[in-house]
């Protein structure tokens, strides 16, 4: 991975997306998000993680992330460690899943293509992270990553979506995870 997608300062912002191998609609279901946002939660409070914006899109995260303490680098290997274990286990549980073998078979497929897993591979290795250095590009991406459930037709209006910080941005009530607001 070249020098352009990788956290240089620890002490700047980001924009962050990481998506599942072959971009598997994972988080249709509430219970696989429900696991995203407990353990963003948990790097919140336990690891420093400064969140700024966040979006749960079917296949994807984004993220606007910083610290001040931790390292972003650690944090979401840690994040997408402990999440791509805990759904896949609530995958494996969950008598209701109708993709149940179909979504085993491809992350195990897919973790076999990869001598870093053991059985599986839930995420795709890229994260992208992206230095947002200009206020212009805090916007854009801002913008972007709240508008992305309008642009797929899940909602009309970005506060609409409940697995995003746009409820915080748009209206007076706070939303799933606690976030920093860049004004």
């Amino acid at each position: 991975m070249g020098r352009k997608y990788k956290f240089h300062e620890n002490d700047n912002l980001y924009f962050v997306s990481f998506a599942t191998v072959n971009w598997i609609d994972v988080f249709v279901r509430r219970v696989y998000c429900d696991i995203v946002v407990e353990s963003l939660k948990y790097c919140i409070n336990e690891k420093g993680l400064e969140l700024y914006a966040w979006c749960i899109m079917s296949s994807h995260v984004h993220l606007i992330i910083g610290t001040e303490t931790g390292n972003l680098s650690d944090i979401i290997r840690d994040l997408k460690r402990h999440t791509s274990k805990t759904i896949l286990k609530a995958i494996e549980e969950n008598i209701q899943e109708s993709r149940q073998d179909w979504m085993l078979w491809m992350f195990s497929r897919a973790g076999q293509r990869n001598s870093n897993n053991e059985k599986y591979q839930f995420w795709q290795q890229n994260n992208h992270p992206i230095q947002l250095s200009t206020n212009q590009m805090i916007e854009q991406r801002l913008d972007y990553l709240h508008n992305n459930p309008v642009e797929s037709g899940a909602v009309d209006f970005p506060a609409n979506y409940l697995y995003s910080s746009a409820k915080d941005y748009y209206t007076d009530e706070q939303g799933l995870l606690p976030v920093i607001l860049l004004s």
